[in-house]
């Protein structure tokens, strides 16, 4: 199966093309392996189309101090250190994040320089629930990473980043946790901000960090979205606890709004009411479609990307 897709390129790119994909139907193919199929599909047509912009001159170039650690601190002894964590989905499919081309899944917690995530070391694998999940773009333009540096050698000294894992058995959640706290601690940081990204089963490993980075006697800040029904007045985490007492939210997840009618739709509404956020008889008579906020990619995005908030 062939499909060609013409590619509109915007005029400073000043070049057009048309994109071959070819898919070859497999009968009985195992869920993960086709999952595997698809996502390498998509890396190599992003990679073909990034081609297009890679002698395009930047409209902006921006300069960013990463120094190390110590002589970060003479530079600035009197500004609070603070670091960022940013925690990964790594749950397995349908649920990935990799970086430098590894599953998260597969590693420790770690260090990384800020700004190696603008350059792409962190790439997306994930779609379901869309509205919490990070794409590429999203971790290209990390905007707990841009404000830190905004505020870097001003307010306070941004030390680096920690990122950790997101999986699914108990004992991987609190190696995890242990060491994004035992690194928050090597670093000497006196505040942390912790993102997570996703919801229900990462509530545990996120509630986990800011407890334990707390216990360290470090002060933290969380950045996650909420599962409040549709009327707001459920539980909006699955776990909790005191030291969590600094926390930004992303927007209720459950919230539902309607989808005016479009004239053109490219692929099937087929599976809208069966999708995360969809639900039986959502597409109405008039063409709009009724879901809730969990469906539309990015929608209730947990590194603060949106203007969306609750209170």
């Amino acid at each position: 199966m062939t499909w060609l897709v013409p590619v509109q390129i915007t005029p400073r790119f000043r070049k057009t093309c048309n994109l071959v994909l070819t898919f070859t139907p497999v009968q009985n193919l195992p869920p993960h392996d086709y999952e595997a199929a698809l996502r390498m599909a998509g890396l190599k047509a992003a990679a073909y189309l990034g081609e297009l912009a890679r002698d395009v001159s930047p409209n902006e170039v921006k300069t960013f101090e990463t120094l190390p650690i110590m002589e970060g601190a003479k530079k600035y002894p009197d500004l609070p250190r603070v670091g960022y964590v940013q925690m990964l989905q790594s749950q397995g499919l349908l649920h990935d994040t990799y970086v430098y081309g590894v599953d998260m899944k597969k590693s420790i917690t770690t260090l990384i320089n800020p700004t190696e995530i603008f350059d792409g070391a962190i790439i997306s694998g994930n779609c379901v629930s869309a509205c919490d999940k990070n794409t590429t773009y999203h971790h290209q333009n990390n905007p707990v990473i841009l404000d830190l540096f905004e505020e870097h050698g001003k307010t306070l000294n941004f030390v680096g980043m920690i990122i950790t894992n997101e999986n699914v058995f108990l004992a991987d959640k609190e190696r995890s946790s242990d060491w994004t706290a035992k690194l928050a601690e090597y670093l000497s940081l006196d505040g942390v901000i912790i993102s997570q990204e996703g919801f229900g089963n990462p509530d545990t490993d996120l509630i986990m960090n800011c407890k334990k980075v707390e216990q360290k006697g470090i002060k933290t800040v969380i950045i996650t979205d909420e599962y409040a029904g549709r009327d707001g007045t459920s539980q909006s985490l699955a776990d909790v606890d005191a030291s969590a007492d600094a926390v930004v939210t992303g927007g209720n997840a459950n919230e539902v709004i309607t989808l005016p009618k479009l004239d053109k739709i490219i692929g099937s509404l087929d599976c809208v009411d069966k999708m995360a956020g969809g639900f039986e008889n959502n597409v109405l008579s008039d063409g709009s479609i009724v879901v809730e906020l969990q469906a539309i990619i990015g929608a209730t995005n947990e590194l603060g990307f949106n203007r969306l908030s609750a209170r």
